[in-house]
């Protein structure tokens, strides 16, 4: 069955390298945002901002009627591995990295959650001749088999992003981070594939939804939109109505009936309104994706003549 989440961060503070748009919230208050999203099944959980407090996060969970969809890992810090985390060239804080990684987990399983989401954004380069790759991927799949061996029935989602705010991020796309986990070779290290992610990186994200299915990686998503030139985190089909509507025909087929979360940066505007309105139009670009004739598409498919299958998705819409 499908369920909607929100990252809990979105509802707090909202600000980019220019401006702030919205001041931070408390935890109570992110939880009575999130009260008044229509259609929210749960929250997905930042940690450690969210858990100074564990007693009190179980009360808002209980008392606001929500699930947990994953806990975020938050591997970048200000002040704290600068150069990486779990890429770091030094051991002293990459067994740092790893160590919280693991009480994340363990956060995550007193939740009841089975699923801790990673995006490794100051994972990467900016210039040439700056990290030793072969190194780096050693170090990684070091940490992340060490987390995994930690708790084996929580899942470990690595998220991959092309850049920022790295110029290019160590795991940019699906193929990179599918190979990384196929040579781990652990059950439970698997993919989150962002769409918007997806996007910037030039992909097509049913297909990549498609690659990571059948290597059994395809662990999470997260939904929000973008230019194809920069990580704006819209609402969905701000842009890319199509590829939204062929990921949900292709997520259906191949069975993901979990979490999705919403990865949006809501700015001035007001977040219970803007979140609300995400669940809505996901809901929609899903009907539309409904309406298509299995049957049909799998011989316009077979035939490959896009002039007959755009005629076809238009009249399904007009």
């Amino acid at each position: 069955m499908r369920k909607y989440a929100v990252i809990s961060s979105f509802l707090g503070v909202t600000r980019n390298r220019y401006m702030t748009y919205r001041e931070d919230r408390t935890l109570e208050e992110k939880f009575h945002t999130a009260s008044h999203i229509k259609g929210l099944d749960g929250l997905e959980l930042c940690y450690p901002q969210d858990f100074a407090d564990t007693s009190l996060l179980r009360s808002l969970l209980q008392q606001y009627s929500l699930g947990v969809s994953a806990v975020n890992f938050r591997s970048r810090r200000t002040g704290q591995w600068l150069r990486g985390s779990f890429t770091s060239a030094s051991r002293a804080e990459r067994d740092e990295a790893v160590a919280d990684l693991k009480q994340a987990m363990d956060s995550a399983a007193l939740l009841g959650c089975d699923r801790v989401t990673t995006c490794p954004l100051n994972e990467g380069h900016d210039y040439i001749f700056e990290m030793d790759y072969t190194k780096a991927y050693g170090y990684a799949e070091d940490c992340f088999a060490q987390a995994a061996a930690h708790n084996p029935r929580i899942n470990i989602c690595l998220e991959y992003k092309w850049n920022d705010p790295r110029a290019r991020c160590f795991f940019g796309n699906a193929g990179e981070t599918a190979s990384f986990c196929q040579r781990l070779g652990l059950d439970n290290v698997g993919v989150t594939l962002d769409f918007g992610h997806a996007i910037q990186a030039g992909e097509r994200p049913a297909q990549s939804a498609a690659l990571l299915a059948r290597l059994g990686r395809l662990f999470y998503v997260h939904l929000n939109d973008n230019d194809k030139i920069w990580d704006w985190d819209m609402l969905p089909g701000a842009y890319n109505f199509w590829d939204f509507v062929e990921f949900f025909y292709y997520v259906d087929r191949l069975g993901y009936a979990d979490w999705f979360a919403y990865d949006i940066f809501t700015k001035e505007l007001d977040a219970a309104e803007h979140f609300t309105a995400a669940i809505q139009i996901t809901e929609k670009l899903s009907a539309i994706a409904g309406r298509i004739n299995q049957e049909r598409m799998d011989r316009l498919l077979e035939q490959r003549n896009p002039t007959e299958t755009l005629q076809y998705l238009y009249s399904l819409i007009v």
